[in-house]
């Protein structure tokens, strides 16, 4: 009986073995954590860079560009660098994005303006955006479907251990060159985080280079860089116009938001509509499984917003409600923190066995559980406990970041199923492109409700007596400030119960998306040996 022509495809998809492949997605898995470790480190030195280009602590807004222009730079290249992958291979293009990665290292380093540092920001925006798709998809090309969750969970738990080491690196750099180096100005200190990004990044182009196959087995192909530059024009007025860093409560947008946004609608209608035209597609959807591949995307934009929310409220709960500072309010995302990676790895383990499908529903309603214990802390969370023995704020944090960690495999592993291999660089690019579009529509969207709400919560607060006396004075102080933390612990519990609402709606899109195993792509056991020569 022959095999149907679906299953045919897939067989003819399925990757040959290669030999040293485990040290080529560990050496790329490396460029991904640098580039983790940069996304993330700037918040960390942002007021030492403030401070070094003269900019006032106290107008942070003439910061936040910084941080804009990287996620602009890093969304905006992703999909036409991942498709440019896909036709010259992956190792030139890690090696390229890498190369200018040390470009944009030495940029911001050497800034003594804002300008200059913004340039910077943009060109290793630009570089840390192909690094993790690009990898996905040479995850796809050297492993087969019914393997492949494993290897893009270690993928994945590398991406989070870069937002787990990124604020700890910057903060510990700066500490050690103030203790040890004091010839260097105090002021100056936040640049040694990039000049030792430079050696590390060297260091991954040279195992990148010895151990990543040249060029995938594919027919040469075409890339619509028309479509690119449309589709990037587009998705960059989306950032800049979803990206609020002083929401106000009444706002979902920054000023010059809607129309952003508008500008983004009419480059979004323009690449369709040369989509449609054109003979050579960016996104070409013949021989895609079109609705598994868009579920993965929904739900990756759900686990994106539950992700964001979760690092941005959780440090100013830790702020307003526990009264920590500094480093302890960081700290307090410690165990989510750890549980993301933990969850990524033993997520992509699990649906080589048991499914993509099954792993990331039941990770992303694991996630709302942890999210519900959340939304229900009690004002004495410290001090309180699950069982009597398992403290209530980290345990629910641990829980909702192992589920989330649980479903970074198999989405990334369902998508890549629902494509053709010669699409997998395009295709990885958008599920980090939906994914990290969730995590800006999340904060925007929940943070302004939550500014609207704490207003909300306060004006039905009973009014305080006035003072009699210092004594007086004194006690009505403290009760001002004991209904201020009452007011923002309802308001995060709320923040956190919708929060608990997006997964259960990102299980729902889970439901659809590519699941069990494609017999047809599997290959021998001697796979996993090794033993077939590189095909560089």
């Amino acid at each position: 009986m022959t095999a149907a022509p679906a299953e045919a495809a897939a067989s003819a998809d399925a990757p040959a073995p290669v030999k040293g492949r485990g040290v080529a997605i560990g050496a790329a898995g490396l460029a991904v954590l640098l580039g983790a470790l940069d996304t993330y480190v700037v918040v960390s030195v942002l007021e030492d860079i403030m401070r070094s280009v003269q900019i006032p602590i106290n107008r942070i807004q003439q910061a936040t560009p910084i941080i804009t222009c990287y996620l602009l730079g890093y969304i905006a290249a992703m999909p036409l660098l991942g498709r440019l992958s896909d036709k010259l291979g992956r190792r030139l293009v890690l090696q390229a994005s890498l190369a200018l990665f040390v470009i944009g290292s030495v940029i911001t380093a050497m800034g003594d303006t804002v300008p200059v540092v913004l340039t910077g920001r943009i060109v290793q925006g630009v570089a840390s955006g192909a690094l993790l798709p690009v990898t996905l998809a040479l995850a796809a090309d050297l492993w087969s479907a019914r393997r492949r969750a494993a290897v893009l969970g270690w993928v994945g738990a590398a991406q989070e251990l870069g937002s787990v080491l990124g604020p700890v690196v910057g903060v510990s750099v700066v500490a050690l060159v103030h203790e040890r180096f004091t010839s260097v100005a105090p002021d100056d200190a936040w640049r040694v985080v990039f000049w030792v990004q430079v050696p590390l990044a060297l260091v991954a182009m040279l195992l990148i280079q010895l151990s990543v196959p040249k060029r995938s087995a594919q027919e040469p192909q075409r890339v619509d860089v028309v479509g690119g530059l449309l589709l990037a024009v587009a998705l960059g007025l989306s950032v800049l116009g979803l990206y609020n860093p002083e929401p106000d409560g009444t706002d979902v947008l920054p000023p010059n938001g809607a129309a952003l946004l508008a500008g983004a609608a009419v480059a979004f209608v323009a690449f369709a509509a040369w989509e449609m035209r054109a003979r050579t597609k960016l996104i070409d959807t013949a021989g895609m499984r079109v609705l598994p591949f868009l579920a993965s995307c929904a739900a990756s934009v759900c686990a994106g917003a539950a992700l964001m929310v979760t690092l941005v409220d959780v440090e100013i709960y830790a702020r307003m409600v526990l009264e920590r500072e500094g480093i302890d309010a960081v700290l307090t995302l410690v165990r989510f923190l750890i549980a993301l990676p933990v969850g990524a790895i033993l997520g992509g383990l699990l649906a080589t066995r048991i499914g993509d499908r099954v792993i990331s529903v039941v990770g992303l309603l694991i996630a709302a559980g942890g999210y519900l214990l959340v939304e229900n802390w009690p004002r004495d969370v410290l001090a309180a406990h699950y069982f009597g023995t398992l403290p209530a704020l980290d345990t629910s944090l641990a829980i909702a970041g192992f589920g989330l960690g649980l479903v970074i495999g198999p989405l990334s592993s369902a998508a890549l199923r629902a494509v053709s291999l010669s699409q997998a660089g395009i295709a990885s690019a958008l599920l980090v492109v939906a994914r990290m579009s969730g995590m800006l529509i999340g904060v925007a969207a929940l943070t302004v409700f939550g500014l609207h709400r704490l207003t909300e919560i306060q004006s039905e607060m009973p009014a305080l007596s006035a003072p009699s006396g210092v004594g007086g004075f004194a006690e009505r102080l403290r009760a001002i400030a004991g209904q201020m933390q009452d007011a923002y612990a309802i308001m995060f519990g709320e923040v956190f119960g919708i929060t608990a609402g997006i997964c259960v709606v990102g299980a729902v899109f889970a439901a659809f998306v590519t699941g069990g195993r494609h017999h047809s792509e599997e290959i021998p056991a001697q796979e996993d040996e090794e033993l077939v020569t590189s095909s560089s």
